[in-house]
């Protein structure tokens, strides 16, 4: 993890994917899965927190400057478009494609992106965001872009308006989050670098498979999110 040896912190690090050893030791410590940072002495953090990561290794941490509520939300709107025009540009062969070590082909990766983003309006509405709405598989009956991407618009639509309908008051709420307690900025900030995240990856595989987007990345919509350095 790019982070930990910015910091100059030695860990070694575990690869669950494909790895059931790591993924139990993982659950072993009461965490769903990756990522997470463990010390020896059982104490760990789940979830990309930098904030508790830093706190758990005794790192100093200076929280980088927050975009507003609407800005987080025009930028999610942003990638979840790309992301839909995407899935509608793809031929089922390059959808079906399973990148090595990874559980998603491409088609649910998609699907994927979507989901997490609803599942900021659904964690909003409920006052809980749940870990197994991450795993989350397609349909059986999606079975082309053009159906991820109908399926993303209605993701689209439905966080419209509720961003729309949104008092400025509500992102002040504390929502429990499969990794710890969150501010309802918080996770919108989350899940739109998540989506963000996700979205580099399909840009990678396909220039990877030799089937480059036609668009090119808007990495403008990326600048100044707390993201992972590295694409995995």
């Amino acid at each position: 993890m790019e982070l930990l040896t910015s910091w100059g912190v030695e860990f070694d690090p575990v690869n669950i994917e494909g790895n059931p050893a790591g993924l139990e030791e993982l659950r072993a410590l009461g965490v769903p899965g990756a990522p997470a940072v463990a010390l020896p002495d059982g104490r760990v953090v789940h979830g990309w927190n930098p904030p508790g990561y830093a706190a758990l290794v005794g790192v100093e941490y200076r929280e980088p400057v927050k975009f507003s509520p609407a800005e987080l939300a025009g930028r999610l709107d942003r990638i979840l478009h790309l992301t839909g025009r995407l899935m509608l540009a793809l031929p089922p062969e390059v959808l079906a494609h399973k990148p090595a070590k990874r559980d998603r082909d491409l088609l649910n990766l998609g699907f994927h992106v979507f989901r997490l983003a609803l599942g900021f309006a659904d964690g909003m509405d409920l006052g809980e965001f749940h870990w197994a709405w991450l795993q989350e598989r397609a349909p059986a009956d999606f079975r082309d872009g053009a159906a991820v991407a109908r399926y993303g618009a209605l993701v689209r639509g439905r966080l419209g308006g509720w961003f729309e309908g949104a008092a400025d008051s509500e992102y002040a709420r504390i929502i429990k989050v499969y990794y710890g307690p969150q501010s309802g900025h918080d996770l919108l900030e989350r899940t739109t670098w998540h989506a963000g995240q996700h979205l580099r990856q399909l840009y990678a595989l396909l220039e990877s498979l030799g089937a480059p987007p036609r668009e090119p990345l808007s990495t403008a919509d990326f600048q100044g999110l707390p993201m992972p350095a590295s694409l995995w």
